[in-house]
């Protein structure tokens, strides 16, 4: 089986920095650290170079390489379970909507973390701070207007915290989703797909890969 050059520099980058940000983020979520912060910015970063990357990268590394419709993800389903299973040399059908999931699930990670801190007043969305009025120098209606501001802003800042923690969370179930058909794309295709996205070199494949049966391998 020849070795074919599938996984172009870029995109062996971005899936490494990427799973080091996003754990990295998630571990220090509840720190409410500048290490969180900077992370989450440099996910943000990644997410749109790989969406850019997409329409303008190498042929595999393209989305229109890997993006079908969900007759074809079930036809390779279908396959990879019945065992005639299509090997393809880039993203097979199901890793391909996994890999826009995961997009996804980084974009609403990232976009809702950045609004958060905007409500707190840092970052490129940073809002006035509302101050705590003072009734004794104030207009008796300034205060109520004041205060109902105050607390509309503290519950966006708490709906925008449950949606983030949220969207980590399935963004990290998506990735235990991907480690397993990882896994288990490597097993039935016979090939290191893990080394593969080190070394960017995959094996040619043919039509279908069939496992061995008991016979061939005695």
């Amino acid at each position: 089986m020849s070795k074919t050059y599938v996984w172009d520099r870029f995109v062996r980058s971005f899936h490494w920095i990427a799973v080091v940000a996003f754990f990295t983020a998630y571990l220090t979520g509840e720190e409410d650290s500048a290490l969180h912060t900077y992370a989450g910015y440099l996910l943000g970063i990644l997410v749109i170079s790989r969406i850019v990357w997409g329409f303008i990268g190498s042929p595999h590394a393209r989305f229109s390489d890997f993006v079908c419709g969900p007759r074809g993800v079930i036809t390779y389903l279908k396959g990879f379970v019945g065992g005639a299973v299509r090997h393809y040399l880039g993203h097979n059908p199901a890793g391909g909507w996994m890999v826009l999931a995961l997009l996804l699930g980084l974009t609403l990670t990232v976009a809702s973390g950045i609004e958060v801190l905007g409500l707190e007043g840092h970052g490129p969305l940073a809002r006035v701070q509302i101050q705590k009025p003072d009734p004794t120098r104030m207009d008796t209606a300034i205060v109520a207007r004041l205060n109902a501001a105050r607390r509309a802003r503290h519950d966006a800042e708490e709906w925008w915290e449950e949606i983030h923690e949220l969207a980590a969370n399935v963004t990290l179930g998506l990735v235990g989703i991907h480690v397993v058909g990882v896994v288990a794309a490597s097993l039935r295709h016979r090939e290191n797909l893990v080394r593969a996205m080190v070394t960017g070199y995959k094996d040619s494949p043919g039509e279908f890969r069939p496992p061995r049966s008991r016979s061939s391998r005695t």
